[in-house]
């Protein structure tokens, strides 16, 4: 899944997209770099920030939905919003999209996304007491909501449970690209802590993720194929010792 942000203010200058022609060129490059997904967001989460309104949000995301839906119709796209009528908007006016809310939920959410049937990013900010509430009827991706926490700790405390959730049967999204849990720790900055980044996708990877939400496709896109060919060939000797 790849970042776009059309903001001015997140917390990776690289990922904000402040024209149509930025927008088309990131999503382009992001899809032959091997992305699956173009995640859409238009109001920074970043800790620390004051969310815009609802009013400025959506402003912003109407042309980036009609320049992406126009250039790139069948591409699977993710909206990052936390706000229902912001969701309920899109859908009814762009069709089908996953919602990725880093909340933690609502029931007008929930409700929003029963109701158009689409795939829900449930992010639980590290707590797993939650999931014995887990919403119902709904399609769920479980986000363990990295940065969400409440302290680079927590996260690595968190990072560290990550096997629990693979007993729930559900895709497993894992957003710590270039986070601060990196850069804090390594004492770098969101921009030099690509390599890093790759060490938690492939750890991520190792213990149950299967959705790399990611500002770097290509490099992302190369661990995976990397971690994928340890498991085949991981796989292709057990199954000849079996023989």
């Amino acid at each position: 899944m790849a970042i776009g942000n059309v903001t001015p203010d997140s917390f990776y200058p690289a990922s904000r997209l402040s024209s149509e022609q930025a927008l088309l060129a990131w999503a382009e490059t992001a899809l032959a770099e091997g992305a699956d997904i173009l995640d859409i967001g238009a109001c920074s989460t970043r800790p620390g920030s004051t969310p815009v309104d609802s009013a400025t949000e959506w402003s912003r995301l109407v042309p980036a939905l009609e320049a992406i839906k126009s250039h790139f119709p069948d591409t699977p796209l993710s909206l990052d919003t936390f706000r229902p009528e912001i969701a309920r908007q899109a859908l009814e006016n762009f069709g089908p999209m996953t919602i990725n809310d880093i909340s933690g939920g609502c029931d007008e959410m929930y409700e929003v996304v029963r109701a158009h049937r689409v795939p829900y990013i449930w992010t639980i900010r590290g707590d797993f007491s939650l999931l014995a509430r887990m919403p119902a009827d709904i399609e769920l991706i479980l986000d363990p909501g990295f940065g969400f926490i409440g302290s680079t700790e927590a996260d690595y405390a968190c990072m560290r449970r990550m096997d629990e959730l693979r007993a729930y049967n559900l895709p497993i999204l894992v957003g710590v690209s270039r986070k601060s849990m990196i850069w804090r720790l390594l004492d770098i900055t969101p921009e030099t802590s690509l390599s890093a980044t790759q060490v938690l996708h492939f750890y991520a990877l190792e213990h149950g993720a299967t959705i790399l939400r990611v500002h770097d496709v290509r490099e992302a896109a190369q661990t995976v194929s990397l971690w994928e060919k340890l498991q085949t060939d991981h796989l292709n000797r057990k199954s000849v010792n079996r023989q």
